[in-house]
């Protein structure tokens, strides 16, 4: 059946692709090359069962990297998605039906927030990030990445990329709503949260290329020096 027409950054269109999540060439199939390189940014945790939660979590794409060294994270996710919720519950999350700017948790319930391709999402950043930065403890871990409110950003990431395999599916991104890394450590500054140095990604252009000719599932993100496009980044919040 067609997918029905929706406006740009519609949260419905997740539900449309629900369908999408995990196949590893699917729709989705860049968010789990992020998914894997923002693990790399989460720290140990301070304690087995250390409490971790993963905003906008989708149909759970962190989870199979919550191993090794962060094996002992507990890990929950909140999203608006129900039937992604579902596919997070089965894959070990502890989901929660929830806004990002209406967090159901208590003040400092979190040694450690992952805010991964959601901040470009939201209309209302400024309260996003006080919730987020609410729920998370003092001397916690914030763990974000997004996509960068420049030229490049906006022909490159979201137009053009919606066109070509492994790109996002089209009208996912309202580029009105990208993020600059300015912006967001001003918004994380006013709550006693320091952003540390972003640092953009790109994927592997040969394993992308053994991607789309089927050779292989899954493509590596690298680090470079520009963050035009996407970035990511840790903060961490004063332990006072």
């Amino acid at each position: 059946m067609p997918r029905p027409r929706r406006p740009r950054n519609d949260p419905a269109q997740y539900d449309d692709l629900t369908e999408e999540w995990w196949p590893p060439h699917g729709r989705f199939a860049a968010l789990h090359w992020l998914a894997r390189a923002r693990a790399g940014l989460i720290p140990d945790p301070p304690a087995p069962g250390s409490p971790l939660l993963d905003v906008a979590c989708g149909a759970g794409l962190l989870q199979p990297h919550l191993t090794g060294r962060l094996a002992g994270w507990s890990h929950t996710g909140v999203d608006l998605s129900l039937p992604a919720l579902r596919q997070a519950r089965a894959h070990g999350v502890r989901a929660v039906a929830a806004d990002a700017v209406r967090l159901p948790f208590a003040d400092a319930s979190f040694e450690c927030v992952v805010a991964g391709e959601v901040l470009e999402h939201l209309p209302d950043l400024a309260s996003a990030v006080a919730e987020i930065t609410r729920v998370l403890a003092p001397g916690g871990t914030l763990v974000v990445d997004t996509l960068n409110d420049t030229l490049f950003c906006r022909i490159f990431l979201v137009h053009l990329a919606e066109r070509v395999p492994g790109g996002p599916p089209p009208g996912v991104h309202d580029p009105a709503l990208l993020v600059a890394p300015e912006r967001l450590h001003a918004l994380l500054a006013e709550h006693g949260v320091r952003l540390h140095r972003p640092t953009g990604l790109r994927p592997a252009v040969g394993q992308y290329l053994a991607w789309v000719t089927r050779r292989r599932d899954d493509v590596t993100m690298l680090p470079v020096n520009s963050v035009a496009g996407v970035y990511q980044a840790i903060a961490t919040k004063d332990a006072s």
